[in-house]
């Protein structure tokens, strides 16, 4: 396997083990839905209490992505690389340790990350659906494993891949400006005549960066995603009383599965705007500390690998 490829890999693992707290954390007020009129309030210390009672669940959800974000971000950085490449056969002058045929075209940078980004759609799909309803998950019982187990008894592959199209995008569009913000930060701050430290610190600076930058960019997607994937978590009850109040609409919702669409209308019309950027304060501090860390660890291990 080639230097990026397990740079990638480990890079990827690492992420996952640092920001998976926050990650479901986020998930949660994600997937959570208000009545109209209802304003969001900042979980009460016993609320935290009621759903992280445990110190499993804050890890509730990583296993599916520590088995498979590795694999996934050694496919992002391998065809992100390879892309660029093709894009930019010749070397560029001012090359990028990481990436040694780096022109500074942001465009192609873009569509190199896009490129890579549909590429993990074969990992990421099924990976984000495990993950979320696992996450959004209540019961002690319920684990990444049972979750991917039910889901194949119950629809097999076809399945796995439910909310794949949001999926798709979101990560196209979203790694676009993943490595666009990464490489114009990098451009923007560092040198060459900056010592191992003060580069190790920039590194981790612009990945961070790159992070909360991406996040910013694809969050409202993002919370239609989770809603989407988790939607069969939330069943909702048509007794006599709720069907004389509830609309046609919210009747046909509670015996199928909206389609994105239907969900993102029908956040919007219940909730409001602000619907879409609820939980990117914490997805914020998340993206920062896990990509600074993703982005140290991958150029660490390009260095030691590509030595002689």
């Amino acid at each position: 396997m080639s230097a990026d490829f397990w740079a990638g890999y480990l890079s990827g693992a690492a992420g996952i083990l640092i920001g998976n707290p926050l990650d479901l954390i986020k998930t949660r007020l994600q997937a959570s839905k208000l009545s109209p009129g209802v304003e969001p309030t900042a979980p009460s210390s016993q609320g935290l209490k009621g759903h992280f009672d445990r110190a499993g669940t804050l890890v509730r959800g990583a296993t599916a992505p520590i088995l498979t974000y590795g694999a996934l971000n050694a496919i992002l950085f391998v065809t992100y690389n390879r892309t660029l490449s093709l894009l930019s056969p010749s070397p560029s002058p001012q090359l990028n340790p990481s990436t040694p045929y780096l022109p500074l075209d942001y465009a192609k940078i873009f569509s190199a990350g896009a490129a890579a980004g549909l590429a993990t759609f074969l990992v990421s799909a099924p990976t984000e659906l495990i993950k979320c309803r696992t996450q959004i998950s209540t019961s002690a019982s319920t684990t990444s494993f049972s979750i991917a187990r039910d889901i194949w008894r119950a629809e097999g592959l076809r399945g796995l891949y439910y909310g794949g199209g949001i999926t798709s995008i979101r990560d196209a569009v979203g790694y676009g400006f993943y490595f666009w913000s990464y490489e114009w930060a990098k451009q923007a701050f560092t040198s060459a005549e900056d010592s191992d430290r003060q580069a190790a610190v920039k590194i981790m600076l612009c990945g961070g960066f790159a992070g909360v930058v991406t996040w910013a960019s694809i969050f409202p997607m993002d919370v239609v995603k989770t809603r989407v994937q988790t939607q069969v978590l939330h069943p909702q009850g048509i007794g006599e009383e709720a069907a004389l109040l509830q609309s046609e609409h919210h009747r046909i919702a509670a015996s199928r599965r909206l389609s994105t669409f239907e969900i993102a209308r029908q956040a919007y019309q219940t909730e409001g705007g602000r619907v879409f950027f609820r939980g990117l304060g914490i997805c914020s501090v998340r993206a920062f500390i896990v990509n600074a860390v993703q982005w140290a660890v991958y150029e660490w291990m390009m260095k030691l690998l590509q030595q002689p």
